[in-house]
Protein backbone atom coordinates (compact mmCIF):
# COMPACT_ATOMS: atom_id res chain seq x y z
CA UNK A 1 0.00 0.00 0.00
CA UNK A 2 2.94 2.71 1.20
CA UNK A 3 4.40 2.13 -2.51
CA UNK A 4 0.84 2.75 -4.34
CA UNK A 5 0.80 6.17 -2.65
CA UNK A 6 4.33 6.84 -3.20
CA UNK A 7 4.20 7.46 -6.29
CA UNK A 8 5.83 3.72 -7.19
CA UNK A 9 9.19 4.34 -5.27
CA UNK A 10 9.47 1.09 -3.53
CA UNK A 11 13.09 0.62 -2.88
CA UNK A 12 16.41 2.64 -1.26
CA UNK A 13 19.50 2.54 -2.77
CA UNK A 14 20.84 0.83 0.06
CA UNK A 15 18.04 -2.50 -0.76
CA UNK A 16 15.55 -1.33 2.33
CA UNK A 17 12.49 0.16 2.99
CA UNK A 18 11.56 3.38 4.64
CA UNK A 19 7.89 4.51 4.08
CA UNK A 20 8.06 3.30 0.47
CA UNK A 21 10.38 6.34 -0.16
CA UNK A 22 13.55 6.30 -1.66
CA UNK A 23 17.12 8.45 -0.49
CA UNK A 24 18.06 8.51 -4.18
CA UNK A 25 15.06 7.34 -6.69
CA UNK A 26 16.59 6.25 -10.07
CA UNK A 27 13.37 4.03 -11.42
CA UNK A 28 12.12 6.79 -13.53
CA UNK A 29 15.81 7.17 -15.25
CA UNK A 30 16.14 3.84 -15.63
CA UNK A 31 12.63 2.93 -17.21
CA UNK A 32 13.08 5.36 -19.24
CA UNK A 33 16.40 5.25 -20.16
CA UNK A 34 19.23 7.83 -19.35
CA UNK A 35 20.65 10.28 -21.50
CA UNK A 36 23.92 7.72 -21.57
CA UNK A 37 21.36 5.16 -22.61
CA UNK A 38 23.35 3.19 -25.10
CA UNK A 39 21.01 3.16 -27.89
CA UNK A 40 20.82 6.86 -27.44
CA UNK A 41 24.23 7.33 -27.28
CA UNK A 42 24.72 5.90 -30.97
CA UNK A 43 21.32 7.66 -32.26
CA UNK A 44 22.64 10.82 -31.09
CA UNK A 45 26.26 10.09 -32.75
CA UNK A 46 24.45 9.34 -36.38
CA UNK A 47 22.77 13.23 -35.73
CA UNK A 48 25.46 14.78 -34.91
CA UNK A 49 27.62 13.42 -37.62
CA UNK A 50 25.09 13.56 -40.07
CA UNK A 51 24.89 17.10 -39.04
CA UNK A 52 28.20 17.63 -39.35
CA UNK A 53 28.44 16.31 -42.40
CA UNK A 54 25.74 17.96 -43.83
CA UNK A 55 26.86 21.34 -42.51
CA UNK A 56 30.49 20.90 -44.76
CA UNK A 57 29.01 19.99 -47.70
CA UNK A 58 26.91 23.61 -47.48
CA UNK A 59 30.14 24.91 -46.67
CA UNK A 60 32.32 23.43 -49.12
CA UNK A 61 29.52 24.40 -51.87
CA UNK A 62 29.24 27.85 -50.45
CA UNK A 63 32.90 28.98 -50.05
CA UNK A 64 33.87 29.00 -53.68
CA UNK A 65 30.91 31.17 -54.86
CA UNK A 66 30.88 33.96 -52.01
CA UNK A 67 32.22 36.46 -54.76
CA UNK A 68 28.72 35.99 -57.22
CA UNK A 69 26.43 38.94 -55.54
CA UNK A 70 23.71 37.51 -57.56
CA UNK A 71 23.65 34.45 -55.68
CA UNK A 72 21.93 34.68 -52.19
CA UNK A 73 22.67 30.42 -51.48
CA UNK A 74 26.57 30.65 -50.53
CA UNK A 75 25.57 33.22 -47.62
CA UNK A 76 22.53 31.45 -46.68
CA UNK A 77 24.14 27.74 -47.13
CA UNK A 78 26.96 29.41 -44.68
CA UNK A 79 24.76 30.55 -41.85
CA UNK A 80 22.56 27.61 -42.25
CA UNK A 81 26.06 25.45 -41.77
CA UNK A 82 26.90 27.29 -38.96
CA UNK A 83 23.81 27.13 -37.43
CA UNK A 84 23.19 23.34 -37.60
CA UNK A 85 26.94 23.17 -36.60
CA UNK A 86 25.85 24.86 -33.49
CA UNK A 87 23.22 22.42 -33.07
CA UNK A 88 24.92 19.08 -33.43
CA UNK A 89 27.56 20.50 -30.76
CA UNK A 90 24.49 21.64 -28.40
CA UNK A 91 23.26 17.97 -29.19
CA UNK A 92 26.44 16.76 -27.74
CA UNK A 93 27.10 18.50 -24.69
CA UNK A 94 22.96 19.76 -23.49
CA UNK A 95 20.80 17.37 -21.32
CA UNK A 96 18.11 15.97 -23.33
CA UNK A 97 15.80 18.46 -24.82
CA UNK A 98 12.99 17.88 -26.86
CA UNK A 99 13.08 21.20 -28.62
CA UNK A 100 16.66 20.90 -28.95
CA UNK A 101 16.18 17.50 -31.17
CA UNK A 102 12.96 19.28 -33.19
CA UNK A 103 15.81 22.44 -34.23
CA UNK A 104 17.95 20.06 -35.43
CA UNK A 105 15.49 17.70 -37.35
CA UNK A 106 14.13 20.64 -38.78
CA UNK A 107 17.36 22.55 -39.95
CA UNK A 108 18.06 19.37 -41.51
CA UNK A 109 14.81 19.23 -43.51
CA UNK A 110 14.66 22.70 -44.25
CA UNK A 111 17.75 22.00 -46.03
CA UNK A 112 16.53 18.86 -47.83
CA UNK A 113 13.09 20.59 -48.51
CA UNK A 114 14.87 23.51 -50.20
CA UNK A 115 16.85 21.70 -52.74
CA UNK A 116 13.88 20.38 -53.99
CA UNK A 117 11.82 23.74 -53.82
CA UNK A 118 15.16 25.06 -55.77
CA UNK A 119 15.22 22.48 -58.43
CA UNK A 120 11.84 21.95 -59.24
CA UNK A 121 11.17 19.24 -61.25
CA UNK A 122 14.58 18.85 -62.10
CA UNK A 123 15.53 17.61 -58.97
CA UNK A 124 16.72 13.77 -59.69
CA UNK A 125 18.68 15.21 -62.68
CA UNK A 126 20.22 18.07 -60.23
CA UNK A 127 20.91 15.19 -57.82
CA UNK A 128 22.82 12.95 -60.47
CA UNK A 129 24.79 15.20 -61.68
CA UNK A 130 26.16 16.34 -58.49
CA UNK A 131 28.27 14.47 -55.93
CA UNK A 132 27.99 16.97 -53.07
CA UNK A 133 24.24 17.05 -53.49
CA UNK A 134 23.96 13.24 -53.05
CA UNK A 135 26.54 13.40 -49.90
CA UNK A 136 24.51 16.35 -48.20
CA UNK A 137 20.80 14.77 -49.33
CA UNK A 138 21.58 11.38 -48.07
CA UNK A 139 22.95 13.10 -44.28
CA UNK A 140 19.98 14.83 -44.19
CA UNK A 141 17.80 12.37 -44.72
CA UNK A 142 19.57 10.35 -42.38
CA UNK A 143 20.06 12.98 -39.77
CA UNK A 144 16.57 13.93 -39.89
CA UNK A 145 15.77 10.40 -38.71
CA UNK A 146 18.23 9.97 -36.18
CA UNK A 147 16.97 13.49 -34.60
CA UNK A 148 13.27 12.28 -34.90
CA UNK A 149 14.10 9.24 -32.95
CA UNK A 150 16.29 11.03 -30.07
CA UNK A 151 13.09 13.48 -29.75
CA UNK A 152 10.45 10.38 -29.67
CA UNK A 153 12.94 8.37 -26.87
CA UNK A 154 13.52 12.43 -25.02
CA UNK A 155 11.26 12.79 -21.97
CA UNK A 156 9.29 15.90 -21.99
CA UNK A 157 11.44 18.78 -21.50
CA UNK A 158 9.74 19.84 -18.28
CA UNK A 159 10.89 15.76 -17.21
CA UNK A 160 14.43 16.95 -17.98
CA UNK A 161 14.25 20.48 -16.07
CA UNK A 162 13.01 18.89 -12.92
CA UNK A 163 15.55 16.29 -12.83
CA UNK A 164 18.13 19.17 -13.31
CA UNK A 165 16.91 20.99 -10.08
CA UNK A 166 16.78 17.53 -8.15
CA UNK A 167 20.89 17.79 -8.91
CA UNK A 168 21.09 21.40 -7.60
CA UNK A 169 19.40 20.31 -4.32
CA UNK A 170 21.88 20.00 -1.34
Amino acid sequence: MNASTSGGETGSTSGEESDGVTSEDTSDRTSDGSRDAPEKRAIRWVAVQAAVLTAAVHLLWAWPRLSDPGDVRPYVFLLGGAFTVAVAVATLRAPEYRRLYALGAGTLAAFLLGYVGWHGAATAGALGSDPLAIVAVGAEIVGVAAFVALYRLAPPTSVVLERRTEGEKP
